[in-house]
C-alpha cells in the first residue's frame, strides 16, 4: 500500500484557482497585460511559508472566466465568463483533490451577458446569478447528483423591464476609466454587479447596482428559485454621486455588512435589522413594494489617500477577514489594498479605521484571496501579469511582501479552496506522492446568535 497516496485520500490541501481573460475585445473594460492562451491556472500553496507549485493549466477551452465560486460540500468549481457581446457561460468543473486537475463538466447559459457573480444558497438546491452588463439577475437549479447547473433557469429579474439599454455592447466607453463622462456612460443604465444572501436567514438577497448607486432587495424563496423586489437602499450618503456599488459583504459575526464603492472609492458600512428583516419575510408578497429597508447607513470611508485624485482608481474586490478583526479593499489604480480595522466597541461595532495601503507590487488587482488559514493574501495584478503572495499579520493588520511572484497572464480572480475527502484517486486520476499540506488552526468565532434581537433569535 503506498501509505502516501492513503494519507492524502483522507484529507484535502489547499489549492487556488485562478482565471485569466482570453480576449480583450469583448471586455467592457480594456486590460493591459496579455491575452491567456490557457484560462485556469491551478497552484498549490503551504501554509507555512506562503510559497505556491503550479499544478494544473486548463486543457477545455473557455473563454474569460472572470468569478469562480466553489461548492462547500463537493469538489466542484464553478466559472462563469465575461463579454459584453456574447451570452455568459456557467461552467461546472471536477476538481481532483490529489491532482488539482480541473475537468470540465457541464455548461449553462446565464442568460445576460458579462457574467460577474455567482451565488449557492444554503441548501446547495439553487445558484444565484449576475450578468453586469444587462443587469439581469437569474436563479438556476442546481443537479443534487453531479453539481452541474440547470439549463433553463427557475426566474429571472430584470431591472430595466425589458427596455433596450443606452449603452452598446459594440460601442462603449472603457469602463477601467474613472472621469466624469465615464460615469455618466456607466451609470447611464442600470449594472447589477454582485448577489448575496443575508447571514442569518439566507432569504433576503442584497444585489448592488453600479449604475443606479443603489442596493437592490430581495425576498428570497428557495422553493421557487425566485426574487421577490422589495425596495433598494442608496449605496452612500444622499448627497453623494457616482459611488457606483460594486460588491457587498456580510462580516463573519457582527450585524454588519460592508459595501464597496467602485467609482467613489469609499466603503460603506450598513447595520442589519434582523427585526425588519424578519418581518419582510412575513409579509404578503403585495406588500414587499414598500418593504422598509433591512440596512442603515453608519459610516462611509475613503479607500485611497485624500490627495490621490479619484477620478485615477477603482475600487476592485472587498472582504472581511474571517476572524472578524479586518476588512480589505482593493485599489486599481492606486494599485494597493488598504487594510481597515474593524472596531469591537459596543456602541461602535462593525465600523472601520485605517491601518494602512499597501502596494500589490504590481499593476490593477483586481482581486485577491487569503488561503484557508488567513495568514497569507494572493493578489491577482491584472495588468502586469503577475500574482504577488503577501503574509497578513493576524494582530495589527499589516501586509509585508513574502518574495513570492508567479507569472500568470492577465489573471482576474483567485479562488481559494480546500478540497474535500475523497476516496483513493483512480489511475486516471494518480495521486501526488507527497505529504499533504498542513492548515494551521482558524479560531472560531463568535455565534451571531448572541447578536441577534430575541424575538428573531427563538424563530431561527
Amino acid at each position: 500500500m503506498n501509505t502516501v497516496a492513503t494519507k492524502a485520500s483522507r484529507g484535502g490541501q489547499q489549492l487556488i484557482v485562478v482565471s485569466c481573460y482570453t480576449r480583450f475585445d469583448n471586455l467592457a473594460h480594456g486590460p493591459r497585460g496579455t491575452q491567456a492562451k490557457r484560462s485556469l491556472y491551478t497552484f498549490r500553496m503551504d501554509p507555512f511559508d506562503g510559497q505556491m507549485v503550479l499544478l494544473s493549466v486548463s486543457e477545455d477551452v473557455v473563454m474569460n472566466p472572470a468569478f469562480s465560486r466553489f461548492h462547500p460540500q463537493k469538489n466542484i468549481l464553478y466559472t462563469c465568463t465575461e463579454s459584453v457581446a456574447e451570452p455568459g457561460e456557467i461552467t461546472t468543473w471536477k476538481v481532483c483533490p490529489h491532482t488539482g486537475r480541473l475537468r470540465k463538466t457541464g455548461a449553462a447559459c446565464a442568460g445576460g451577458t458579462s457574467t460577474c457573480y455567482l451565488t449557492l444558497d444554503r441548501e446547495c438546491n439553487n445558484m444565484l446569478v449576475v450578468n453586469y452588463w444587462d443587469a439581469t439577475i437569474g436563479v438556476f437549479g442546481v443537479n443534487q447528483q453531479v453539481g452541474t447547473i440547470e439549463e433553463t433557469a427557475r426566474s429571472f429579474y430584470d431591472p430595466n423591464n425589458g427596455r433596450p439599454m443606452k449603452a452598446r455592447h459594440d460601442k462603449h466607453v472603457n469602463h477601467s476609466e474613472n472621469d466624469h463622462s465615464a460615469q455618466a456612460e456607466r451609470q447611464a443604465d442600470p449594472h447589477s454587479h454582485a448577489v448575496i444572501l443575508d447571514a442569518i436567514f439566507g432569504r433576503i438577497a442584497y444585489v448592488p447596482d453600479l449604475g443606479m448607486d443603489l442596493i437592490r432587495q430581495f425576498r428570497y424563496d428557495p422553493a421557487q428559485g425566485k426574487l421577490i423586489d422589495a425596495g433598494y437602499i442608496r449605496s452612500g450618503p444622499a448627497e453623494k454621486k457616482a459611488l457606483g456599488p460594486r460588491y457587498i459583504e456580510f462580516h463573519p459575526t457582527l450585524p454588519v455588512c460592508y459595501v464597496i464603492n467602485e467609482l467613489s472609492s469609499e466603503v460603506s458600512v450598513f447595520d442589519f435589522d434582523a427585526a425588519q428583516a424578519q418581518r419582510m419575510l412575513e409579509m404578503s408578497e403585495e406588500d414587499l413594494a414598500t418593504a422598509a429597508p433591512t440596512l442603515r447607513l453608519r459610516q462611509t470611508i475613503r479607500t485611497i489617500p485624500d490627495a490621490f485624485p479619484g477620478d485615477m482608481n477603482t475600487c476592485g474586490r472587498i472582504t472581511a477577514h474571517s476572524h472578524g478583526n479586518f476588512v480589505l479593499v482593493s485599489n486599481r489604480g492606486h494599485d494597493s489594498i488598504t487594510v481597515f480595522r474593524v472596531n469591537r466597541t459596543l456602541r461602535r461595532a462593525g465600523e472601520l479605521s485605517v491601518v494602512g495601503c499597501f502596494h500589490t507590487r504590481g499593476a490593477t488587482p483586481r482581486h485577491f484571496a487569503f488561503d484557508h488559514s488567513g495568514q497569507w493574501l494572493i493578489s491577482c495584478n491584472q495588468d502586469s501579469d503577475r500574482l504577488a503572495v503577501f503574509r497578513f499579520n493576524l494582530a495589527n493588520g499589516k501586509l509585508e511582501y513574502s518574495g513570492h511572484e508567479y507569472s500568470v497572464p492577465s489573471p482576474n480572480f483567485a479562488c481559494s479552496i480546500f478540497t474535500h475527502e475523497e476516496a483513493a484517486a483512480s489511475e486516471s486520476e494518480p495521486a501526488m506522492v507527497q505529504t499533504p499540506a498542513k492548515v494551521l488552526p482558524v479560531p472560531v468565532a463568535p455565534s451571531l446568535g448572541s447578536i441577534v434581537p430575541a424575538a428573531v433569535a427563538s424563530k431561527l
